[in-house]
């Protein structure tokens, strides 16, 4: 009985050792699928439920109006005016908020007009989606896939989003950042920038835990 029950930690470390992978693409499948599921539950005024995936959500990401895609609306999403998209409603004449009111483009969700936001902003969608897509390919493929140098990563996955993530606290109005430039990405650069980030940190992170969990593996049998 005793065998039995010293075993137990073992059987369990084996099948997580196993099945690492299928857990951490599970998770992230969740993640993505809830936070499109706000904007369909507001769509179908189950409005209490959605609140509280936002509210859930928002410890992940900023949820800004204008960096989000919209579903059920006039159109995916609307950019402020400085990030000079053509042919698009911008995030100014569709909410009135001239004076970029940041508490409001966060708390703002949407109308039967505008459609509703996910819950994630466009870059967050990116990363996470890349990640989710590059951890069935790892998983898929035996798990071979040998990590990428970490000055790869760097280069291609860290400085594009970082680049383009900082030089947009200028536009923002924050005062201690004014000397900042003065700009507002795109959906397509934001979704460059996530998915390089997604894509290069999974071929970095994911073979080196399969290197440990394979000597764990060794190591127990």
């Amino acid at each position: 009985m005793q065998k039995k029950f010293q075993n137990k930690p073992r059987t369990y470390s084996n099948w997580f050792n196993k099945n690492y992978m299928w857990i951490i693409t599970g998770l992230l499948s969740v993640f993505l699928l809830m936070a499109f599921l706000a904007p369909v539950m507001m769509k179908l005024r189950a409005e209490g439920p959605a609140r509280l995936i936002y509210w859930v959500y928002d410890a992940f990401c900023h949820q800004l109006t204008f960096r989000s895609w919209f579903l059920f609306g006039q159109q995916f999403y609307y950019p402020r005016e400085l990030a000079a998209i053509p042919n698009v409603i911008s995030y100014e004449k569709a909410t009135g908020d001239f004076q970029l009111d940041l508490k409001f483009a966060r708390d703002f969700l949407g109308n039967e007009i505008m459609g509703y936001k996910v819950a994630l902003c466009q870059r967050d969608i990116a990363i996470y989606g890349s990640l989710f897509i590059c951890g069935l390919i790892f998983q898929l493929t035996g798990r071979r896939i040998k990590p990428i140098p970490w000055y790869l990563w760097i280069v291609i996955g860290l400085i594009p989003i970082g680049v383009d993530g900082i030089t947009q606290f200028g536009g923002l109005g924050i005062s201690f950042l004014s000397w900042l430039p003065i700009r507002e990405s795109t959906p397509i650069l934001r979704t460059i920038t996530g998915a390089l980030f997604g894509i290069f940190t999974s071929f970095f992170m994911f073979p080196m835990i399969e290197e440990n969990m394979s000597q764990q593996r060794k190591n127990e049998s």
